[in-house]
């Protein structure tokens, strides 16, 4: 069972640039090499906290990211979708009016925070995903099952439900009323696709921005290995194919979901 969340010393954050308050969370396992520079390259201001999900790390994870100013919390289910489950479990606590998923690994670029939080301030997009396709990634950095298998997602998710997207990138914003109305359900490897098809579902403004990435530090905990490939690639495509044979049921759910969860939010004022 998770455990209560373990309280740090707050950043030291400047004034921020949006007029929303910000919240990122950052699942994470065995990232201890990496996690403080994640942490560290967060532009000062942007967030008001940062939320590590220490997912049932063997290594000093945890301890590292506490040094770095973030709020530790714990979920001893393995999965990349629990570890974001656990960390919005944390964000009901707060409330923030806008929640920023990436990665521990520094494969994401932190400082490029802004490109997906400024388009929610501005009341321009409810849901933004970085796009690594239509970004700058690092010759490398995305295996090519990895490419292989967002194309494949990306064009299913267009034939079907119309969605133009371009990446299945870990690297996101939305509205928080708007992802507690998506229910996300997802423990494992399908958690990205049911949030971009959900979303779409929802009737959200999506927009896709274009991000950097690089090859993050350690071995890659899913596409690094044949075996995780593998894995990931059959869970994202029984994920379509479920969500496709119930998405009429579903699509007016949620979006009488999103009203009602944006009707008990605060009013986000547009920045600017």
């Amino acid at each position: 069972m998770p455990t209560a969340p373990e309280r740090c010393a707050p950043r030291s954050l400047a004034a921020s640039p949006f007029a929303v308050t910000t919240l990122a969370i950052i699942p994470a396992f065995n990232e201890a090499q990496a996690i403080g520079s994640v942490i560290g390259d967060i532009p000062g201001g942007l967030v008001d906290e940062v939320i590590v999900v220490n997912n049932a790390s063997t290594d000093a994870t945890a301890a590292h990211a506490r040094a770095a100013g973030a709020t530790v919390v714990d979920e001893s289910r393995q999965g990349y979708g629990a570890a974001c489950l656990r960390g919005i479990e944390h964000a009901r606590t707060k409330r923030p009016d806008v929640v920023v998923f990436l990665d521990g690994d520094y494969s994401d670029h932190p400082d490029e925070m802004p490109r997906l939080v400024e388009p929610i301030a501005a009341d321009e997009a409810d849901f933004v995903v970085g796009s690594r396709i239509r970004g700058d990634a690092e010759p490398g950095a995305l295996l090519p099952q990895a490419q292989a298998g967002n194309r494949l997602a990306c064009t299913l998710m267009r034939r079907i439900w119309g969605a133009d997207y371009t990446d299945l990138g870990p690297f996101r914003a939305l509205r928080f009323p708007d992802l507690l109305a998506l229910d996300m359900q997802d423990q494992t490897f399908g958690w990205t696709i049911e949030m971009q098809i959900k979303a779409v579902e929802a009737g959200l403004r999506v927009d896709e921005v274009p991000v950097s990435y690089r090859r993050g530090i350690g071995p890659s905990k899913i596409t690094g290995t044949v075996s995780g490939t593998v894995k990931a690639s059959a869970k994202i495509l029984w994920t379509i194919g479920r969500m496709a044979a119930t998405r009429h049921r579903r699509a007016p759910r949620l979006r009488t979901r999103v009203e009602q969860f944006r009707a008990d939010a605060p009013v986000l004022v547009p920045n600017g």
